[in-house]
């Protein structure tokens, strides 16, 4: 298969759109967590179990389509070792930054570990075909929420998602079933490239609102990391300055 020359705008434009709804729903979820939420909008399982899914699952899906057209037809250890690292590095900036701000429910394996361990555990399926790729990710999702067994308790394990009981977290997206929409995504790039759609995509361009966007996508680690401490000063700001 022949892989297509340069980035995809639109994928950096898509991962910047999925920051946009990652930055909306951070923003209310601070508001609701230091208990001045927006009168206008109703919190409910749409907006912890269905906005920050969807959320969730975009951004790995993204990373997996992202992993096969970096390394589809051979992987490229170099490139792969030091985004890993880097990720790695973030995720563990997270977890010590989570830590000392909410000791009691501090991110032990949030997004950024997810799509870390998730990167290596999807090079195994680089070489199958899509369709397998995609029922395996199917069956993870409708039957994986459900796996749990008690020798996966305790924190040695709870990367795994396997556990009957874990400790409390602010973010938590372990392998299973998480990595299914990285499967998913790793399908859809292997399918597109067969397709010719990556290809023919890498020609669009998506006006100054796709641009936008997309500088966003190509510099989501760095938004990822800063905005909550900006949303977290801003807000508080804002409720010094109206007392």
């Amino acid at each position: 298969m022949t892989q297509p020359v340069g980035r995809v705008a639109l994928l950096d434009a898509a991962r910047g759109f999925a920051l946009l709804h990652m930055v909306a729903f951070h923003f209310l979820f601070d508001l609701r967590m230091l208990g001045v939420p927006p009168g206008w909008i109703a919190y409910g399982p749409w907006f912890d179990n269905g906005w920050n899914r969807a959320i969730a699952g975009s951004f790995l899906f993204l990373a997996g389509v992202s992993l096969w057209l970096a390394h589809g037809d051979g992987i490229r250890w170099r490139g792969f070792l030091t985004r890993l690292g880097i990720l790695a590095a973030a995720a563990g900036a997270v977890s010590l930054g989570t830590y000392l701000a909410v000791p009691e429910a501090w991110v032990r394996f949030g997004i950024l570990h997810s799509i870390a361990a998730c990167s290596v555990l999807c090079l195994a399926v680089l070489r199958l075909p899509w369709w397998l790729t995609t029922a395996a990710a199917i069956a993870l999702l409708v039957w994986g929420p459900g796996l749990s067994f008690p020798a996966f308790d305790g924190a040695a394990w709870v990367w795994t998602g396997l556990g009957q009981v874990h400790a409390p977290m602010i973010d938590y997206e372990p392998v299973v079933p998480w990595i299914a929409p990285m499967m998913l995504g790793v399908a859809a790039g292997r399918l597109g490239t067969a397709r010719g759609l990556w290809a023919r995509l890498a020609r669009v361009e998506g006006g100054r609102l796709g641009a936008a966007l997309g500088w966003a996508g190509r510099h989501s680690l760095v938004i990822y990391l800063l905005h909550q401490p900006l949303l977290m000063g801003g807000i508080l700001g804002w409720l010094w300055l109206m007392r």
